[in-house]
């Protein structure tokens, strides 16, 4: 019972990084294509998808031993997988073989999906970075500061800026 339930949500939570891989580049090809129809849409769900990913991650978590002074001066992810391999290792080999794979393989897949969405954030860091330089030199009386299109400041982040079409 707790190897099938276990199983279950390791491929749950591997067919849900592999969205959230392919939504990372959807947005990566509508940001290079300068695509800015429903971006703020697809924001809205990779956050969605993150919140079911943890949620699915603590169900997967309350599986293991919680109190085990094994890990007390770990941190979360290494005590993780060590909870992981503990509950691991009392199956039987098969079993423990099919879920050590599973969970090889979502974290592969994990660390895959984070590096692409720090590469994302990384260039939409330096396209905003570029813009508040352009907004800088070409309106210097402004003194950094954004209003929206009614006339009221709005925050320095540049998060709801509007040029000819809406982020």
């Amino acid at each position: 019972m707790e190897f099938e339930r276990c199983r279950d949500i390791l491929l749950r939570e591997s067919e849900l990084v592999k969205r959230i891989g392919g939504l990372q580049s959807t947005i990566h090809d509508s940001i290079v294509s300068r695509d800015w129809t429903d971006f703020e849409d697809r924001f809205a769900e990779l956050d969605e998808m993150g919140a079911r990913l943890a949620k699915l991650e603590r169900e997967r978590e309350a599986l293991f031993p919680a109190n085990d002074a094994r890990w007390a001066g770990e941190d979360a992810e290494s005590a993780g997988a060590a909870r992981f391999y503990a509950f691991a290792a009392r199956l039987p080999g098969d079993q423990r073989r099919d879920l050590s794979d599973a969970y090889r393989a979502l974290k592969m897949e994990t660390l895959r999906v984070r590096a692409s969405g720090e590469t994302l954030m990384g260039y939409i860091a330096g396209a905003r970075a570029t813009m508040a330089g352009f907004f800088e030199a070409a309106f210097p009386s402004r003194n950094a500061k954004t209003y929206s299109p009614r006339g009221t400041q709005a925050s320095g982040d540049m998060r709801s800026m509007v040029l000819n079409q809406r982020f």
